[in-house]
């Protein structure tokens, strides 16, 4: 008797822990992000290495790059305390639609992921389809690289795959599985040029110590943004989109990527900016 006493408690508890735990969850997703943060006294952000993005130096384990600098402002804007919680760029929008984290910048808006997280209108920064051109080649417009003589090095089925496919029909353009394996042709003299977004190239260029990055002209530009969740509740959206404007505007947001190049010993002049509105000055 006593036996089946102390398993129907048992039960009863298992029970009681239940309701309780699901309760909370209810309670959680029932509070916008807005709330949430507030509460906590916290905002998490998403971070994975990929400079000028995220870095994290692996000696003091300490996250730095544009979109982490980024996320210390919008949380001392908000005087909360900032969280990094590691992920991966796959993983970001589960990440968000899950509410591990709140935010995760320097995501792009595509079609795909507007279908299932929210963006703030005003866009994070500009980054431009570049060229990192070998020593002694010069390309102020993308037809001083349509020649036969030139070969370029771009990843396989990317969007500046498809952009440099569109443009230049006479260049040979080798495609390769990923940036690093064209970055290794570029240094190895197997090629003349690589194509990619204009700040990881940048980066490369950096490591390789070779070459110099453009921004040919017709500039293919693109916006990126940050993924937030999607909510009837949009004053996080809205607040992020003003913390946008106000410090891209202000040329503050400039001066984070100019910090990060800094710190990573590269010369900011000789990089080109993340404000469109100062490309080609």
């Amino acid at each position: 008797m006593k036996h089946a006493v102390r398993n129907l408690v048992r039960s009863a508890l298992l029970v009681v822990a239940a309701a309780l735990a699901l309760g909370a969850a209810i309670d959680s997703s029932a509070q916008s992000t807005a709330q949430q943060i507030k509460q906590r006294g916290e905002l998490r952000i998403g971070v994975t290495p990929g400079e000028p993005w995220f870095y994290k130096d692996p000696a003091t384990e300490q996250w730095s790059g544009i979109g982490y600098r980024m996320g210390q402002q919008v949380a001392k804007d908000l005087g909360v305390k900032l969280v990094p919680v590691e992920t991966t760029w796959g993983n970001a929008v589960a990440a968000i639609q899950a509410n591990q984290i709140d935010v995760m910048f320097v995501l792009d808006a595509t079609d795909e992921r507007k279908k299932a997280i929210d963006f703030p209108e005003a866009p994070f920064f500009w980054y431009a389809q570049g060229v990192l051109l070998k020593d002694g080649l010069n390309a102020k417009n993308w037809a001083d690289l349509d020649r036969d003589d030139v070969k370029i090095a771009v990843t396989l089925g990317t969007a500046p795959d498809r952009e440099l496919t569109r443009r230049l029909t006479k260049a040979k353009i080798e495609r390769f599985a990923n940036m690093d394996e064209a970055i290794a042709a570029f240094y190895s003299g197997r090629v003349d040029a690589a194509s990619f977004y204009h700040p990881a190239l940048v980066m490369q260029q950096a490591r390789v110590k070779k070459g110099k990055v453009v921004i040919p002209e017709p500039v293919v530009a693109l916006p990126t943004s940050a993924g937030i969740r999607r909510e009837d509740d949009k004053s996080f959206r809205d607040f992020l989109s003003v913390e946008f404007d106000k410090y891209y505007k202000s040329g503050q947001t400039q001066k984070f990527y100019e910090e990060f190049l800094v710190s990573r010993n590269i010369d900011p002049g000789k990089a080109p900016p993340i404000i469109k509105e100062q490309w080609g000055k």
